[in-house]
């Protein structure tokens, strides 16, 4: 308690009890009642009883009490070193053993990768290995060359491996020629599907493995090797290519009803939720004033003569229950 009170261990020598020693070295003692607050200097060894006269402590010399000091920290470190060596030896098979248990019960089966370059090595690496099947889900239309020029090589190499291609687009991308040009100069087994609205980007290899943002922008993602969630994502994307009009090898035209367009229908009913023109464009992947412009076309259609009365008609035009009718 009283080494604690100095505010150091009794196995350390403090600056009250350095002066004591330095007392004593000078006066060749002093009495034992004086280092009865200082008890870091016989726990050292520095002062040791008198053998004449046990009331006094007399100063062992600081060249013999360093080395003693010194070996005793030798010998203490060179124990826990021995200790330490002892437990590795004992948790490293274990170590060993809860890893593969994380990996057999899916404990480490989520990374966040950072950086589109380095999320695009990682898909391309992933992809190098798989073979069996490459769903993706592309958002916002268009898709520069560069970008498709990148993945073609390591598409074709999948699918000269036996595997299959399914992707999703929304509709804007059919009038990218250059999205149908890359498919047309892939050999395999490849199927193009769109959607008015598609999730975010997503990337399934093989069934197995996942690539799925993991912010709003494109600068992280998170990879995923669960099983429950791989299977949750493979379905939510069956669900979707069910519902989605072929754009190739097959080319289908998404249905016109009573002159309204499939895009148009789509806006109808992001309009009549009260979506901006922005959120609009944004949710359907179009430029903004491609979307005025088709509301501008839905608007002369029914008749209206303002936003607020184009809702009211679309609701009164029955065109969204039509659509719904026809998918039935």
């Amino acid at each position: 308690m009283i080494a604690e009170a100095h505010g150091h261990g009794a196995d350390e020598l403090c600056e009250d009890g350095l002066k004591l020693y330095e007392r004593a070295l000078r006066e060749g003692g002093v009495p034992q009642q004086e280092a009865a607050t200082t008890p870091c200097l016989r726990r050292l060894g520095l002062l040791q009883p008198d053998a004449s006269d046990t009331r006094w402590l007399r100063p062992l010399p600081p060249a013999v009490g360093l080395s003693r000091i010194l070996g005793s920290l030798a010998e203490d470190i060179a124990r826990k070193r021995r200790r330490e060596t002892r437990l590795a030896g004992m948790l490293e098979p274990l170590i060993e053993l809860d890893a593969q248990r994380a990996i057999s019960t899916g404990a480490l089966t989520f990374t966040v990768l950072s950086g589109l370059e380095n999320i695009n090595a990682r898909i391309a690496e992933l992809t190098a290995k798989s073979g069996e099947e490459l769903l993706t889900v592309q958002p916002g239309g268009r898709r520069p060359p560069k970008i498709l020029n990148a993945v073609h090589a390591q598409e074709q190499d999948l699918l000269s491996r036996g595997g299959r291609m399914r992707t999703l687009y929304q509709h804007t991308s059919r009038h990218d020629l250059g999205v149908l040009a890359h498919y047309e100069q892939l050999d395999g087994d490849v199927e193009v599907r769109t959607l008015d609205e598609v999730p975010h980007r997503m990337v399934i290899l093989d069934r197995s493995m996942a690539f799925i943002p993991a912010g709003e922008d494109r600068s992280t993602a998170l990879e995923v090797h669960h099983p429950a969630v791989i299977s949750y994502l493979a379905g939510t994307f069956d669900i979707l290519w069910r519902m989605a009009t072929p754009m190739y090898p097959e080319t289908v035209q998404p249905p016109t009803i009573n002159g309204i367009t499939s895009r148009q229908r789509a806006i109808a009913t992001l309009l009549i939720e009260g979506h901006t023109d922005t959120a609009i464009a944004d949710r359907l992947g179009m430029n903004v004033r491609t979307a005025r412009v088709h509301i501008a076309k839905l608007a002369s259609t029914l008749g209206s003569e303002s936003r607020a009365q184009l809702g009211y008609l679309i609701g009164r035009s029955g065109i969204l229950e039509e659509e719904r009718e026809a998918e039935e």
